[in-house]
């Protein structure tokens, strides 16, 4: 029976097979052994870091000197009993509201202490004038005061369209601010300082006319005293009955409205402060920060001791309110408050968020992302917020860097960029 020409195989055809399989056979354990070189290679390799990153960009920047601070009554007075005498309960408490010339705070029995001799005569109407020349010239001051008010008020809504078409420069339009809410605090200051002349005056000549022999009818009857302002009451320093000695504190009277803040900063950083900078008032309990400038930086310093019990001298800096009273209407006096005062801006800034930022030697550096891989740069820095710094060399704009790199990034590390917000 004859083989069918296609279950064949040619011995030349077999032989080159075998010498191929013998040929893989021989490069396997080369090609699985490089293999696994190359896997513990790969695995050895540092493996990319996770790291922050944020942009360097242009924007405006805002220094400031960040303090806590106290609110307070601006304009108070302190009610003390004009002559020995025994005092009546005073049933008026924190927070009552009092009319000047009208509402009756504290009765006084004075049982004849206020009778005058001669010499305390003279004295007494001697204190009278003076009293009603102050009064003269509180009425002056105010006047004068009310009326610089109103023309700076004029000037300042004139300056606020100016600004409002680009006309005016920023810092035009903030002394113009200034100007304006300082005049209406010193119309406020004068007015009260008038009910003030006016009280006084008139309790000098109360005094006057119970020490006077045709007084006697007079002095049979307590002393009354008024309220010399409308506003409310304060303190109560003196409330239930007793005998009390001329001059002695009673109760405290303002207007608690008429608020300033003082801010107690470092004395290298009052120096920095400008009056008329402006304050942004912040954790005050209210939803929105409050908006204030700097009256005066007070000149004299003192010694406070620090929490880690280090001395340090601190200034006081003396802010009045801009916004509108119903913005604050629920601020009271002795609050505690955060201030931002400003003590330089600038616009169209190149700057970098300041975590992005360590410095060595005398050098400060940054690490910037090129490619995967962060790269150490050194640079030159200006101004800075504590949130942002202004960069001056080593950066442009655009370019990534890394945020609070830590001690395991180095020049060259592989990292796996995270962008954030900043």
């Amino acid at each position: 029976m004859k083989a069918s020409s296609s279950s064949r195989v040619e011995p030349g055809v077999k032989n080159k097979k075998s010498s191929e399989t013998r040929r893989w056979s021989r490069w396997l354990p080369w090609i699985v052994g490089s293999g696994l070189l190359a896997l513990i290679v790969v695995g050895l390799l540092p493996k990319a870091l996770p790291a922050e990153i944020a942009v360097v960009a242009r924007g405006d920047l805002r220094v400031t000197v960040d303090e806590e601070g106290m609110t307070r009554v601006k304009n108070r007075y302190l009610i003390a009993s004009p002559v020995a005498g025994q005092l009546r309960r005073i049933d008026w408490k924190p927070g009552a509201v009092v009319e000047a010339g009208k509402t009756v705070l504290a009765v006084l029995e004075s049982g004849g202490a206020d009778i005058l001799d001669a010499r305390s005569l003279v004295q007494a109407e001697a204190r009278v004038r003076a009293a009603e020349a102050a009064v003269a010239q509180a009425l002056a001051q105010r006047a004068r005061a009310v009326a610089n008010a109103n023309l700076q008020r004029e000037d300042f809504a004139r300056q606020k369209l100016l600004f409002a078409s680009g006309a005016l420069s920023r810092q035009e339009f903030d002394a113009a601010e200034t100007r304006f809410t300082t005049t209406a605090q010193e119309a406020r200051a004068a007015e009260f300082a008038g009910q003030i002349a006016e009280f006084e005056a008139a309790q000098a000549r109360a005094l006057l006319l119970r020490g006077q022999p045709a007084g006697a009818g007079a002095r049979g009857e307590p002393l009354v005293i008024l309220s010399p302002v409308s506003g409310r009451v304060l303190r109560v320093m003196q409330e239930s009955e007793r005998l009390v000695p001329a001059g002695f504190p009673l109760l405290e009277v303002g207007d608690p409205t008429d608020l300033e803040a003082r801010i107690e900063v470092l004395s290298r950083d009052g120096v920095v402060i400008q009056p008329g900078a402006r304050v942004q008032l912040e954790q005050w309990g209210g939803p929105v920060a409050l908006n204030a400038r700097v009256r005066v930086v007070e000149p004299s310093a003192f010694t406070k001791v620090s929490a880690l019990g280090v001395e340090e001298q601190r200034v006081y800096v003396i802010v009045d309110f801009t916004d509108p009273l119903e913005v604050r209407r629920s601020l009271g006096d002795n609050y505690r408050v955060e201030a931002r005062i400003e003590t330089w801006s600038g616009q169209n800034i190149l700057k970098v968020p300041s975590g992005a930022l360590f410095q060595r030697g005398a050098q400060w550096q940054t690490y910037v992302v090129e490619g995967k891989r962060a790269v150490l740069r050194t640079v030159r820095v200006g101004r800075s917020s504590g949130r942002e710094t202004e960069t001056l060399e080593g950066l442009i704009e655009g370019q990534n860097v890394v945020i609070y790199p830590g001690d395991q990034i180095a020049d060259g590390s592989r990292i796996k960029p995270i962008v954030v917000a900043y």
